[in-house]
């Protein structure tokens, strides 16, 4: 299970003090008597600013790596504070836990963290809908580096992720409404997904194949330069895939860059994904031969700058193409799509004798060209469809949305607090704003233990999906209102030597929110709006067998989490099916155990069991609707790693009882899949 891991303390030895400005010691202000000085290699660390700056501080020990005194920050909050200040509860899968889970995507990592549902229709997240906490997959943020993902046609689209495995430095995961931190689409909660930079010029590749005739392969190069660290990667990988008409190809670039001085840090960042899969009966059991093709193209550049008031604007472009067939290799049911997020925004934030305020605003612009979303166009205004003969984007339709936001953090020894509200404005609603407040606190009673708690209110506007969409088998509904939602959260976290543990409560409120249901078993899908109530109670716990035990037995880890959730729908409305918002997991439970074999040779086990509330929807011979219970399964998952300092060999085996399951719809999940292969730096 992945969890976040407390690191033990390095201690190092300081040579030199710079009297510089920005020095750490200078910048306090105040006369500093130094005995013995620690320094925590925190998870949260963005790898980029560990042993990246000409700082202050030099390390005496040749035995340790350089590292700077920067605090390490997380991105919870407006403005940025460290792991043991932040007063947002926050889980991190960090890269230690990354590459001992041995997957292909990020899709597949997430599986591992109690807190997130993810229901996958193709192997190697080929399209995946993740959602947090009992939503809905539409209903969270995913972010790149800060940088929304978000697809304004559809979710199903959001987690086309343009990053390897081998680009993430952790994955912060935040349940809870979130549209004060993370924006107006941040309805229950949001992933940010961190990439990585190596302050030294260093090379990599990966291959790997097994069964279903799945191979791919990537590589990666890191250079780095005084005041610039750059990393560009690209990968690619098939299948035929482990259910009929499954195949699969895909693509991924990706480019990182950092210029940092003392004065200010730029980042810019893009990315290119594309992919190409059978998309069996991803969408109707009454087609299962269906298609679809998407690239996505994505490209975003952000400063922070240093000083009395520190401004970070942030500019970005999100391009992604979708093409889909009901019924492959014909026109019935075929769709064209083209979306466009520009998004520009500014962050001014200051620390004074009452704690620190950040001031903010983004616009968000949405466009999209379309055979079938948005209102219908004049035949001069069609627009022709990249790359096809005689077929043209007839629909079109566009949005703006306008928010800005005030936030104060106080930090006062052992408390923290978080308070703020994002006022938002759009044009598809109305020309009035509307205010979602929200305040986070922590208490650290003792250095091992945080108790927190939060109220916050967030909004989401519907997908252009669920406005327009039209096919045999779905109608949307341009009447819908946005989703709000108020989130209650109270919890604990407390480490003692090897141990970890951690519980925490959730109760949502939402209303408006967006389903997509059939009224009786001849109708087809129309999306609405409806009430419902969420309660989530969430546990964990670890242990370092190391620690505990000693280094020579062969144990390393163990960990287990539970999550329940449990829903109450407030419509009075009878209907058939719910396709998304009822199909909830209502139980969720990860278990790990890692140790070590023999030399260089250890294994990770992963036993993973849940329990999805709903029904799935298929037909008999006659064409008759037919409704499934979702069973509850689990899976057995096993990871051997021979690891070297600069090469990994690897094996995966996914299902090892092979277990036939469904998961999302009737689109049956592959049972046993191994993969064999291996990465080398240079």
């Amino acid at each position: 299970m992945l969890h976040y891991q407390n690191e033990k303390p390095r201690v190092v030895t300081f040579k030199h003090f710079a009297r510089k400005n920005y020095a750490a010691f200078r910048s306090i202000k105040k006369e500093i008597r130094i005995g013995c000085l620690a320094v925590s290699m925190l998870t949260f660390a963005h790898n980029s600013s560990v042993a990246s700056r000409q700082d202050s501080l030099q390390i005496a020990s040749q035995k340790m790596p350089e590292v700077t005194l920067d605090k390490a920050e997380v991105t919870g909050q407006r403005v940025p504070v460290t792991l043991t200040e932040t007063a947002n509860k926050v889980h991190v899968i960090t890269r230690k836990e990354i590459e001992a889970a041995k997957v292909q995507s990020v899709n597949d990592l997430l599986k591992l963290c109690i807190g997130v549902d993810v229901r996958q229709r193709g192997g190697f997240g080929i399209q995946t809908d993740i959602s947090i906490g009992g939503s809905t997959f539409d209903q969270i943020s995913i972010l790149l580096n800060g940088i929304s993902l978000n697809n304004p046609q559809t979710g199903h689209l959001s987690a086309d992720f343009p990053v390897a495995i081998a680009d993430i430095e952790r994955i912060e995961v935040y349940d809870g409404a979130s549209a004060r931190t993370f924006g107006s689409q941040a309805l229950n909660g949001a992933i940010n997904i961190i990439t990585r930079t190596e302050n030294k010029n260093v090379g990599g590749a990966h291959a790997e194949g097994g069964s279903h005739g799945t191979f791919g392969g990537g590589a990666f190069l890191n250079m780095a330069t005084q005041y610039y660290l750059n990393r560009v990667s690209a990968d690619y990988i098939r299948s035929d895939g482990g259910t009929d008409n499954s195949a699969f190809h895909k693509y991924r670039a990706y480019y990182l860059g950092h210029y940092i001085t003392p004065e200010m840090k730029l980042t810019w960042q893009g990315g290119f994904s594309s992919q190409r899969y059978g998309a069996n009966t991803f969408y109707s059991a009454r087609y299962p031969n269906q298609w679809e093709a998407g690239s996505r193209w994505m490209a975003s550049v952000k400063a922070v700058t240093n000083g009395r008031i520190h401004l970070a604007p942030t500019l970005s472009w999100v391009r992604t193409f979708d093409h889909f067939q009901l019924i492959h290799n014909t026109h019935t049911g075929e769709n064209f799509h083209r979306n466009d997020v520009f998004t520009a925004g500014l962050t001014a934030y200051s620390n004074w004798q009452l704690g620190r305020t950040a001031v903010g605003g983004e616009i968000r612009q949405e466009a999209i060209l379309s055979s079938n979303l948005g209102r219908p166009l004049s035949e001069e205004q069609y627009v022709k469809v990249e790359g096809q003969q005689n077929i043209y984007y007839n629909h079109r339709d566009n949005r703006t949305n306008v928010s800005f936001f005030a936030e104060h953090n106080v930090i006062l020894n052992r408390f923290s607090l978080s308070a703020g509200v994002m006022g938002n404005r759009n044009t598809a609603i109305n020309d009035r704003f509307s205010f979602y407040p929200g305040i986070d606190m922590s208490y650290r009673p003792t250095d091992g233990l945080k108790i927190f708690g939060a109220w916050n209110m967030s909004m989401r506007l519907p997908t252009f999906t669920d406005l327009y969409y039209k096919s045999p088998t779905q109608e949307g509904n341009v009447g819908l209102r946005p989703e709000k939602a108020s989130t209650f959260k109270l919890g604990t976290d407390w480490t003692k030597g090897a141990l970890t543990a951690s519980v925490s409560g959730i109760y949502r409120y939402g209303t408006d929110m967006i389903d997509w249901v059939m009224f009786t078993s001849n109708d087809i899908y129309h999306s609405t709006n409806f009430k419902i109530d969420n309660y989530e109670l969430q546990t964990q716990l670890g242990l370092d067998l190391k620690q505990l035990l000693g280094e020579a037995q062969p144990l390393q880890s163990i960990s287990a989490g539970y999550t329940y959730n449990n829903q109450q729908r407030h419509d009075h409305q009878v209907i058939f099916q719910s396709n998304y918002a009822l199909d909830y997991l209502r139980h969720k439970m990860v278990g790990q155990l890692s140790h070590h074999i023999w030399k260089d040779l250890s294994a990770a086990w992963y036993l993973r069991w849940q329990k999805r509330m709903g029904h799935w929807l298929d037909y008999d011979g006659g064409g008759n609707a037919v409704l499934h219970d979702y069973h509850p399964y689990a899976l057995l998952s096993l990871k051997l790693d021979w690891k070297k300092p600069n090469y990994d060999l690897y094996a995966s085996f996914e299902n090892l009882t092979n277990h036939k399951y469904y998961d999302l719809g009737a689109v049956r999940q592959p049972g046993l899949w191994w993969m064999v292969g291996g990465s080398i730096r240079f």
